[in-house]
């Protein structure tokens, strides 16, 4: 008998270790760990600087995804931490960068943006962000009320947004508190749990045990949060 499903819409914190972006199924990642821990196995969609308009978009547009929402057990709306991240250029404008032709144009310009980063990131004080608030509340909303529409009582759980330590972004991360408050009231609207990823990862990143870009973590990090993603999942699920 095949074994039930936890379906994960997630950034790259689900799947990036200490030195590098693992495969999805490798079994030290914090979806594995968790859905491992509730019998099950991990279906994950995720893309690095995936913000919670990301995820609308994998639900609406991807056909993986779709066949495997009418089976998953559980679903969770990992999604969050990398829309608090300062962002000095417009997204369409940082994200249009590799669209850039001729190529030395595009590394030029790619460049030029990362050195400039952090220093804008301290200039502006961390603003604007990648993703504003009351958007990622929208898109998450969104998410919920078409999985609702088609699995009515499939359980569902979000995050608080994970905090990071990177000298990418200046160390500024003023747009996490906000976040942060906009994402609690949605769950009390809303009855979604969240896990309480910065209670779990502070400690890890900020003692230099995770990833040396400040932001992704370590596999001691990976599974406490798994595990305590699992604990809050359980007695959701049959």
């Amino acid at each position: 008998m095949s074994r039930g499903r936890l379906l994960v819409l997630g950034d790259s914190l689900a799947f990036h270790g200490p030195e590098h972006a693992l495969p999805a199924d490798d079994p030290r990642l914090w979806p594995n760990i968790a859905a491992a821990g509730l019998g099950r196995a991990a279906e994950l969609f995720a893309g690095f600087g995936w913000t919670a308009r990301h995820g609308w978009w994998a639900l609406t547009g991807d056909p993986r995804l779709w066949s495997v929402l009418p089976s998953a057990d559980a679903l969770v709306l990992a999604l969050g931490s990398m829309d608090t991240l300062p962002s000095p250029l417009p997204t369409y404008l940082r994200e249009g960068l590799r669209h850039l032709r001729p190529d030395p144009l595009r590394r030029f310009a790619r460049s030029s943006y990362l050195a400039a980063q952090p220093h804008l990131a301290r200039l502006l004080r961390g603003h604007p962000v990648a993703l504003p608030p009351h958007l990622t509340v929208a898109y998450l909303d969104r998410c919920l009320r078409a999985v609702r529409a088609i699995r009515p009582g499939l359980p569902v759980a979000g995050i608080l947004p994970s905090v990071h330590n990177s000298a990418d972004y200046g160390h500024v991360h003023t747009g996490h508190a906000p976040a942060a408050a906009a994402l609690r009231a949605w769950s009390a609207r809303t009855e979604v749990p969240l896990l309480d990823l910065p209670a779990l990862v502070r400690p890890h990143i900020f003692g230099g045990a995770g990833n040396p870009d400040g932001m992704h973590w370590g596999y001691s990090a990976h599974a406490e949060v798994g595990t305590a993603l699992a604990a809050l999942l359980r007695p959701m699920l049959p």
